[in-house]
């Protein structure tokens, strides 16, 4: 099947894989089903562009943003090209505060799927981070030209995800079960943190700590039990080696821009984990 060239990805979230799809791609086999737990941006996604798919993402506020795509491309191009228009500092914040009012979850799916769009493009670098409540707390970006309505980008998305792509939002493993041989699962969790002051779980409330990761190693071992194939991105520490160290591991070089401070920013070492 010929790939769709305006099928990119409309968000940018932590830990994209945009980078890093030469290295990925790659090693994701022809499949009956194609299955990402943690969607995130979609980039690995929108790449491969499989014909029957399986994506979920804990993020609630994210996977709306995928149905409305779907179901409703016009309604929320509307949204946009209003918020485009009055798109300053003042409205940003505005709008960033309506999740600590009464009547947010009042608004319509498409309101609050036009509101994530709108958000991302215009806060501080493209960063989606909540604090413990669950708000939205990114910055305005100060950009002179942000790209908050991508007609063509999302029309694309639209028409893709309304053939064989199956949404889901909740916990990863509700994604995986009833699998069969010929399926393959690519994993891109929240990573291991390098150190103890850089763990960054800010997209989701609850985080993805050293037990999540231990959870997440015994479901690869329950797919890899059954004939599935899978391939997981992480951070490159000894306790991810540890953790994988009867499959097989290889080291990638990312560069991570989305840190807020401009001496974090650069290529650090991650894995890609193939069972």
């Amino acid at each position: 099947m010929e790939k769709n060239v305006l099928l990119k990805p409309i968000l940018k979230w932590v830990g994209g894989k945009r980078q890093l799809l030469d290295e990925i791609i790659p090693r994701i086999p022809e499949c009956s089903t194609y299955v990402e737990p943690f969607v995130g941006g979609g980039a690995v996604l929108l790449s491969l562009q499989p014909q029957k798919a399986i994506i979920n993402d804990y993020n609630e506020e994210l996977m709306n943003v995928y149905v409305c795509v779907r179901d409703h491309p016009d309604e929320l191009l509307d949204l946009l090209k209003i918020h485009a228009q009055r798109n300053s500092s003042d409205y940003f914040y505005s709008l960033r505060s309506e999740d600590r009012k009464q009547g947010f979850a009042e608004l319509s799916r498409v309101e609050h799927a036009a509101r994530v769009i709108y958000l991302n493009k215009t806060c501080y670098n493209g960063l989606y981070r909540v604090n413990a409540a669950g708000q939205f707390n990114s910055p305005y970006g100060r950009y002179k030209h942000p790209a908050i309505v991508n007609e063509p980008a999302i029309r694309a998305l639209s028409k893709y995800l309304s053939k064989n792509v199956r949404l889901m939002s909740g916990d990863y493993a509700c994604a995986l079960k009833g699998l069969r041989k010929g399926a393959f699962v690519y994993f891109d969790p929240p990573y291991m943190p390098i150190s103890s002051s850089s763990a960054f779980t800010g997209y989701t409330e609850g985080g993805f700590d050293f037990d999540e990761q231990l959870r997440l190693k015994e479901q690869c071992d329950v797919l890899a039990s059954k004939g599935i194939h899978f391939l997981e991105s992480n951070s490159d520490t000894p306790e991810i080696r540890e953790l994988y160290k009867e499959y097989e591991i290889l080291t990638v070089n990312a560069t991570r821009a989305i840190n807020s401070k401009a001496n974090r920013r650069g290529a650090i070492s991650e894995v890609l984990i193939h069972g």
